[in-house]
């Protein structure tokens, strides 16, 4: 099948997985991740198929972040934590970022953003709204991301938190929206999640801080 693009859409992929031969699939490695090795071939663009290609594989758990924002006070809740892949890092392997964590069986997409809000930040979030699922890295690895913005009372938040049983130690800061957008525009934010989650915010920040308004008006006008 030749590529035409006169009736090839973007909207709609041209190739699926079922123009993929998996000629072999094998583990090099189980921990809490996993490592596979791929042989296997795909239809090509110019019709036919590729030849026979090697590519390893890592296989992670899906993940949920959430941008924890306060429209209120118009601040967002950033996590500071080391991080492992960044061992090497020329500035610090202590990463600031959102609050994330890895799904659990069973567990919907949004009960995931609730549960590490509360493990990371301590903190309860009230509405949800779905950002994006995207792949971080497609080319190697097969996890997808899920992001959140949850709202949040950010009085009194703060502190060090985590669970002990996974050598979490956390710090949670509370940071005004000029201050994390520098923060991003100095390369402070440098994953993913928070580029993708800053920039979501940007566009939106009015409207949310618009309802949130309307809401405490109309809770002042019920007492009264």
């Amino acid at each position: 099948m030749a590529f035409n693009a006169e009736t090839s859409s973007l909207n709609t992929p041209l190739f699926g997985r079922d123009d993929i031969e998996l000629i072999e699939r094998k583990p090099l490695y189980q921990g809490f991740f996993r490592l596979e090795a791929l042989e296997l071939r795909h239809r090509l663009f110019e019709g036919g198929w590729s030849k026979p290609m090697h590519r390893e594989v890592h296989s992670r758990f899906d993940a949920v972040g959430v941008l924890l924002y306060d429209p209120a006070r118009d601040a967002v809740v950033l996590v500071e934590q080391f991080r492992a892949g960044a061992v090497d890092d020329p500035v610090s392997p202590w990463k600031l970022e959102l609050v994330a964590g890895l799904v659990e069986q069973g567990e919907s997409l949004e009960e995931v953003a609730r549960r590490e809000a509360q493990e990371e930040a301590g903190c309860t979030v009230g509405e949800l709204t779905l950002l994006h699922t995207y792949y971080p890295s497609p080319g190697a690895c097969n996890e997808r991301v899920t992001l959140f913005c949850g709202l949040v009372d950010t009085q009194g938040l703060g502190g060090i938190h985590g669970l002990d049983e996974e050598h979490e130690d956390i710090r949670v800061h509370v940071v005004a929206y000029p201050t994390a957008w520098e923060l991003l525009n100095q390369g402070r934010l440098d994953n993913a999640m928070c580029l993708i989650g800053m920039h979501w915010l940007a566009g939106q920040r009015a409207s949310l801080r618009a309802g949130s308004q309307r809401a405490l008006m109309h809770s002042e006008n019920d007492e009264e």
